[in-house]
Parts: structure tokens; C-alpha cells; sequence
């Protein structure tokens, strides 16, 4: 296969551990731009992609990208909130859009998302990596078998102590500092939600109808400046808008239920919180339980310590093919692999002629929650959320069965 012939949009934190772990090691990518606002990134970032073997040019306006006709696909890394603009400008010029995750600022930018998708026709895919994960895979490969039942309920969340990227965010220039001193929402929904509307099927044969969000007061912040001195002089005096903990409820077409919680202000350990609840079973991400609607299981409903972390004993028969195929492989990328397989996914099927396997309905769906839950939140009242299919989530086909679809 030829090399995919790629532009990388944005050099922050998430731009420069991709490019480092995963893009610059693969033998399918021809990088041949990088761009970013600050020109000692490029030029560091240019130094190291010499070193691997790459020569990109480098640009300060996303624009010189999109004019070369060379380059078939870009990868945008860059800042929430320009996200949106700079994926429509990239369809409109013709290129595949590979598109980081963040939540949306307005309706009005789904819509638009959607629009530009379906006059260009271009290749559009979230670069939700969670999607891939290995755990995620196998629930999801046991749901599609039936193992877990009819599916009732799922719970997923962000829940990771981000207290020192935010307050220190002037002096990284990451852009969460300003976010969560102007808005309050569930500002990062992707990771919990979108292995969730999988299993759920969510925009094809169901959707999601409504939330209700709720945010708690907003102390961890802070306090951790003041324990600190981190960030003092940017915050101290300022009020942080952003809730400690958001908390939004979905109510599905087909009836099941979603809870997402975003937890970043506090301290506390990484978590995603994933849960899958069946007729049949149910796994719980916290203690790595798989719990099934078996005559041994249900001699054990006190759950003993042996059914705490004992997914691993249905791995070897439910992990995904996925995985079992990276794992003989060998796998790439950070994030436990997860970031190799989302570009595998991205390369494989923009390639191939493939469908989306989390296309422009699926993106929009979920980043969506970040705009409706900064309404409820402020209003205090449920909201609905947008069928961006159009009505075509009745219809839907289920994706081609592929290796890396979902």
C-alpha cells in the first residue's frame, strides 16, 4: 500500500505524544507538513522527524496544508475550539479528516460538522482512541455475541486529576485553563460516551433522545493553587466556572439509560468508568469484573474476592480479533496500543474505500453532550439532543464487517 500522505495541525501536548509514539514510527504515514502557532515547536518537532526519517515542511496557517494537492489527509491535534473550523476547511479543500476528540461549542458547529461532510463526501473519523481499547473491544465483541444479554444500562466517565495541567495552563499554553474558567459542561464526553453508543448502536437502528446534567460547586482548583502556588498569579482572584464534578444522564430511544460523570478537579486516580449491564451480565470497569447470569456465579452473588478482577478469565475466549491480531503483531503507539489501532483504523479504511468506523453522526452525537450539558447545567432542566441523521438512524445498516469496525 502507498504511503498515506499526511499534515499534522497542532503541537501541543496531544500533537507532540502522537507524532513521538506513534506517527513518526509507522512505515503507512508520508508526514509531509506540520503545523502549529508557535514556531519553537515546529522547529523542535521538524529536528526530531528528521531524525526518523521524515522531511516535513513546516507552516504557522493550516491553510499552506490544505493548498498542497499532495497531501491526502490531515490530522488535527490542535486546540478545542478549532476543531470544527479547521475540519470544514480540510473537507472543503478536498482532504480526509482525521479529527481529535473535544466536546462542541454550540449546536450550530454539529450541524455544520455534518453538512460539509455529506456535500464533500469526504473521509471524516473521530481519532477517539478509547474506542480501540482492548477491554472496551472485548465487551463490545461479547455484547455483539449475546453474552451480556439485552442491554439495559451503561455508565462511563472521564475521571482523571487534571488540577496541574489546568492551573499551570498559561505556562504550558494548554487551552483547558481557559475553558474551565469560562464554562461549565461536561467538557470531555468522547472517551466515556462513544465505546458506549457502540454497544448501544446508537445512530443506527437507535439514538440518543435526552440529558440532564447537573454540576457540583467548584473547589478543587483553588485549592490546589493555594496548596501549590501553581498557576497562581494567572487565577488567584478568578473564579473557575468549571463544576468539580459533572454528572448527565441519557435517556436512549430504546429505553436504556447512560450515565456520564467528568471528574477532573479533585484529586484522584485514572478511571473511565465503563459499565455494560445485560439481561445476562454485566462488566464493571473499577474492579475488572465480568459477572454473568451463570449457576456458579449466582452461588457467589456476595462476590468474593476471586470474582474481583477476573476479566482476564474471559479474554482468552471474548478479547476482540482486534486485538488478538495487534497483540501477534506487536502493537504501536501509546496508550496501551489504543493509539496505534485509531490510526490503523484511519488508515485502513480511508485507504480501502471503507466506511467511517466513527463517522461524522457518531462525532457529532457525542461531542454535542459538551453544549447541551452547559445548558442544563444552567438551566437546570433536561434538554434534547438532536438526531443529526436526519431520521436515517431507523434505517442504518450495521457497518461492513471488518476487522477495525465497531
Amino acid at each position: 500500500m502507498d504511503k498515506l500522505k499526511l499534515g499534522i495541525i497542532g503541537l501541543g501536548r496531544r500533537g507532540t505524544v502522537m507524532i513521538k509514539e506513534c506517527y513518526a514510527e509507522r512505515n503507512d504515514l508520508d508526514i509531509a507538513w506540520i503545523c502549529d502557532n508557535d514556531e519553537d515547536k515546529l522547529e523542535e518537532m521538524q529536528l526530531f522527524m528528521k531524525e526518523k526519517g521524515h522531511c516535513p515542511q513546516t507552516t504557522l496557517d493550516y491553510h499552506d496544508i490544505l493548498n498542497d494537492s499532495q497531501v491526502e489527509a490531515v490530522f488535527i491535534l490542535s486546540s478545542w475550539e478549532s476543531h470544527v473550523p479547521i475540519a470544514i476547511d480540510a473537507m472543503e479543500a478536498g482532504k480526509a479528516v482525521g479529527m481529535e476528540v473535544g466536546g462542541a461549542y454550540s449546536l450550530r458547529d454539529c450541524y455544520r460538522l455534518v453538512e460539509v461532510q455529506q456535500k464533500t463526501n469526504a473521509f471524516f473519523m473521530m481519532l477517539e482512541n478509547v474506542c480501540y481499547g482492548r477491554r472496551e473491544m472485548m465487551v463490545l465483541n461479547m455484547v455483539n455475541q449475546g453474552v451480556m444479554g439485552d442491554i439495559v444500562h451503561c455508565a462511563g466517565g472521564y475521571r482523571h486529576d487534571l488540577r496541574e495541567q489546568v492551573a499551570n495552563g498559561i505556562a504550558l499554553r494548554h487551552y483547558r485553563l481557559r475553558n474551565y474558567l469560562n464554562r461549565n459542561c461536561d467538557n470531555y464526553p468522547t472517551h466515556a460516551l462513544l465505546p458506549i453508543m457502540k454497544v448501544l448502536g446508537i445512530n443506527r437502528k437507535n439514538r440518543m433522545v435526552s440529558l440532564v446534567s447537573v454540576g457540583s460547586c467548584s473547589k478543587g482548583i483553588a485549592e490546589y493553587v493555594n496548596k501549590t502556588g501553581i498557576g497562581k498569579a494567572e487565577i488567584e482572584g478568578k473564579t473557575i466556572a468549571q463544576s468539580d464534578v459533572v454528572t448527565t444522564v441519557i435517556k436512549c430511544a430504546g429505553g436504556e439509560t447512560i450515565t456520564l460523570t467528568l471528574d477532573t478537579s479533585l484529586p484522584r486516580y485514572y478511571s473511565r468508568n465503563f459499565e455494560v449491564h445485560g439481561t445476562k451480565g454485566l462488566y464493571v470497569e473499577e474492579n475488572d469484573c465480568i459477572f454473568l447470569d451463570s449457576e456458579e456465579m449466582n452461588e457467589n452473588k456476595d462476590f468474593p474476592k476471586k470474582l474481583y478482577s477476573n476479566a482476564d478469565d474471559f479474554q482468552e475466549k471474548y478479547d476482540h480479533p482486534l486485538w488478538k491480531k495487534a497483540l501477534e503483531d506487536g502493537l504501536t503507539g501509546g496508550h496501551g496500543g489504543m493509539d496505534g489501532l485509531i490510526t490503523d483504523a484511519f488508515v485502513y479504511c480511508m485507504k480501502n474505500g471503507l466506511e467511517s468506523p466513527i463517522d461524522v453522526y457518531d462525532s457529532v452525537t457525542a461531542m454535542a453532550v459538551t453544549a447541551l450539558s452547559e445548558e442544563s447545567i444552567a438551566t437546570g432542566l433536561p434538554v434534547a439532543i438532536p438526531d443529526f441523521t436526519n431520521g436515517a438512524w431507523l434505517i442504518r445498516k450495521e457497518q461492513p464487517n471488518h476487522i477495525y469496525s465497531l
